[in-house]
């Protein structure tokens, strides 16, 4: 049984059914096949953004039908259709939010296939992987909405996904504190910043 990230070879590729049968301590996520460790503890402006984010996106969906999840729960994403089978999936992630409203995608152990919006909040160990592995998983996987949160610069940038399965920005410049961003997956519901960062 493997206990310990020590155990496994981290040059092999691993599927979601290996990721099942460990029994780790450490939380890792797998990014095409490939282990990674998530060593970050969230500091104090990490868990605030997440803690105001999920208040205020809980409010707006308490009527919906749509549930939010915060991490750690594992997303798995959805190799290419000819691949997919039951529990082959190679890519298991864990956003530090994410929302999803076809139901059916959650199961016992998770959400299986893309969730309408994730939301990473940046920290300095996990900015590049948010901002390039992660930012092409989940354009290619079909997510709608990927938000990057900063809490230490007090931005977000709200990618939304275009017709040709590209991310745009609705702006040029990221959104801070003092505006309110609006949510492309639910028009007319915006997040005011102020009440993120404060």
């Amino acid at each position: 049984m493997i206990t310990s990230i020590d155990q496994l070879d981290l040059s092999k590729k691993y599927t979601y059914a290996d990721y099942l049968s460990w029994q780790l301590e450490d939380r890792v996520e797998l990014i095409r096949g490939k282990v990674v460790q998530m060593v970050y503890t969230p500091g104090t402006s990490h868990q605030t953004a997440s803690i105001n984010l999920q208040g205020l996106i809980g409010s707006y969906l308490k009527d919906k039908n749509c549930k939010l999840f915060s991490a750690p729960f594992d997303v798995r994403l959805p190799l290419p259709e000819a691949d997919q089978q039951q529990n082959r999936s190679e890519t298991v992630v864990q956003p530090d939010l994410c929302i999803i409203c076809d139901l059916g995608k959650i199961d016992d152990h998770g959400c299986n296939s893309a969730p309408d919006w994730i939301i990473e909040i940046l920290s300095q160990s996990t900015a590049h992987k948010d901002l390039n592995e992660k930012f092409e998983l989940y354009r290619h996987a079909g997510v709608q909405e990927y938000w990057v949160v900063h809490p230490a610069e007090g931005t977000v940038l709200p990618y939304w996904l275009d017709a040709d399965r590209q991310y745009a920005l609705p702006r040029s410049t990221p959104y801070t504190v003092g505006d309110k961003v609006p949510v492309g997956l639910f028009p007319g519901f915006e997040v005011e910043l102020g009440a993120v960062f404060g």
